[in-house]
């Protein structure tokens, strides 16, 4: 029989590129049941839908009390969409269960019964949302004890990148490997540049913190013969930041907003582009230390990349000449970055990325995966 898999994200996995590609390296080692918001994914045997109403942390009013006190241990599984997960799960039994994110750990451990636990953080837990006053003055401690208490006893731990395995090293003391956002290798060539327009591109969550009013502000300041187009997922506040971003959509230059794009559809869309654009100021230490899905989307898109300064993707901006890296970020600061790359520059830069593709591909990213599976798994 193959092993049992339940593999845990508090996210609408079905539109979640990092939970979908883990799933697909999971199918190959047993039958995965996923417990998570929306529908099942293709990868999974079964999955155990969650209201997408309930919330992933202990936002009622009793479950604040006991943030602010600090009775954490009664909050571990006090979530209600952690309790109601706990019930859709109760009486199964797992060969390994996986869990996305510092929120899922207390489950994970709950509902492996002393099976295995491997727990893909992400990006580093305490600080989320640490811009947000009641996330740093509630939640972070919060995830803080969680990673304090689960991590030393969870068979594997994996992160995006070595800046943030580092983070949980010192921290929490335990050994981490990195498990990059990167995505399979794409058969894709360069597009060719159009005469009249040099075509950017932004593609991720329409929401508030990500800055996407500041690269709107950034293309108004170029002159002609520049357009911006969004591939956006609207946030869960009924289009209210979707519709504040399309009224700054006035200036001299087109920006469109397209639906949604599935993660396996992205880089071709994305194909018809020249320059993919992200710039976010650090307001946490995820953000000073990104490393994000579009940065791989774009380079099996085969487009010129311009970002914000970040140590992890100015690092392969720059190893690989993919494009450019702001000075900071401000919205000048882009536009600035944007008119130095010329025409001739962005062509080059298009194939620095076809050049890249295989080498910043999920291979190397996987084969970690399967090596943490070949560990914890029974062995047939």
């Amino acid at each position: 029989m193959r092993p049992k898999i339940l593999c845990i994200s508090f996210s609408d996995i079905k539109a979640d590129a990092r939970v979908l590609r883990q799933l697909d390296v999971l199918a190959e080692y047993g039958d995965v049941t996923t417990l998570g918001y929306g529908e099942k994914p293709d990868a999974a045997a079964e999955h155990l839908r969650l209201d997408a109403a309930l919330p992933s942390l202990p936002q009622t009013v009793a479950g604040v009390a006991l943030l602010a006190v600090r009775f954490y241990k009664r909050l571990e599984l006090a979530a209600p969409a952690v309790r109601a997960a706990a019930d859709l799960a109760a009486g199964r039994t797992f060969d390994l269960v996986v869990a996305n994110e510092a929120r899922a750990l207390p489950l994970a451990h709950h509902l492996a019964a002393g099976a295995p636990v491997w727990g893909d953080m992400h990006e580093w837990a305490p600080e989320e949302r640490v811009h947000v006053l009641s996330w740093r003055l509630l939640i972070k401690p919060f995830m803080t004890y969680v990673c304090a208490k689960y991590l030393p006893r969870t068979q594997a731990v994996t992160v995006v990148n070595d800046s943030i395995a580092h983070l949980y090293a010192q921290e929490f003391g335990c050994d981490t490997a990195t498990v990059r956002n990167s995505r399979a290798f794409e058969d894709l060539h360069p597009s060719p540049l159009s005469e009249e327009t040099i075509r950017l591109v932004h593609s991720g969550a329409a929401v508030p913190g990500r800055n996407l009013e500041g690269m709107i502000q950034a293309v108004n300041m170029l002159g002609p013969g520049y357009s911006l187009d969004f591939y956006l997922v609207p946030a869960r506040d009924g289009g209210k930041y979707l519709r504040f971003l399309e009224s700054l959509a006035s200036g001299p230059n087109k920006v469109t907003f397209h639906p949604p794009v599935s993660p396996a559809d992205l880089p071709r869309v994305l194909n018809a582009y020249d320059v993919g654009i992200f710039s976010l100021p650090p307001q946490t230490r995820n953000h000073a230390l990104m490393l994000p899905n579009k940065f791989f989307d774009f380079v099996q898109a085969r487009l010129a990349i311009v970002f914000s300064p970040s140590p992890e993707t100015s690092r392969l901006i720059e190893r690989f000449d993919l494009g450019a890296v702001t000075e900071d970020f401000s919205p000048e600061s882009l536009a600035e970055a944007l008119r130095r790359l010329d025409r001739p520059r962005i062509a080059a830069s298009k194939a620095n990325a076809h050049g890249a593709a295989m080498e910043l591909s999920s291979k190397v990213d996987e084969d970690t995966e399967r090596e943490i599976l070949r560990r914890l798994l029974p062995q047939n």
